[in-house]
């Protein structure tokens, strides 16, 4: 099979913003938790926008996933840098699990999933890209988001750029938190 290309125009700004003088993380100076990072950017902040941060409290974080299977593929984890749910106490389980549900609801009053799929990947062998930190996917699904382009040429159509869905989903959370704070 000969290589392909898919434009992505929308990464350069990603690319320009990495510093040059950051070398790759090596197993002596192992990569920093991008989880744990999102986890201490204020909502609303410049930072939580650059990291994604839909939402931040005391029950975890809610971020957009900058490598997303689709488009609205969310990422909720607790703030703390724990790997296992075993070794989640019962109020960081029932705080992940609360925020699952807010994944859910928010993704249903902005872009109308025809279904969702949630998952945890726990180690490396499962999939887990950050084996140390815990994280909820919550991937909106919609009858044939398998196309002729991901099963043939193998590449996936993501309909919208990060910056926007970002905007978008910022927004509609900020509504539905308030609701439920009432």
């Amino acid at each position: 099979m000969s290589h392909q290309n898919l434009w992505a125009p929308w990464r350069l700004d990603y690319l320009r913003s990495l510093d040059p003088a950051v070398k790759p993380p090596t197993a002596i100076d192992p990569p920093r938790c991008f989880l744990c990072d999102a986890a201490v950017a204020e909502a609303g902040s410049p930072e939580a926008k650059n990291r994604l941060v839909l939402l931040r409290d005391a029950r975890g974080v809610i971020i957009l996933n900058r490598y997303p299977y689709t488009n609205g593929h969310l990422l909720i984890a607790p703030i703390d840098h724990i790997g296992d749910l075993a070794d989640l106490d019962s109020v960081q389980r029932n705080s992940l699990f609360e925020l699952v549900a807010l994944a859910e609801e928010l993704l249903r009053s902005t872009i109308n999933p025809q279904g969702i799929n949630v998952g945890i990947n726990i180690g490396r062998a499962a999939g887990a890209g950050v084996p140390g930190h815990l994280h909820v996917h919550v991937v909106p699904r919609w009858a044939g988001d398998v196309n002729f382009m991901e099963t043939v040429g193998q590449i996936r159509v993501i309909p919208q750029a990060l910056d926007q869905s970002y905007e978008h989903l910022a927004k509609e959370i900020q509504q539905i938190s308030k609701q439920i704070s009432k």
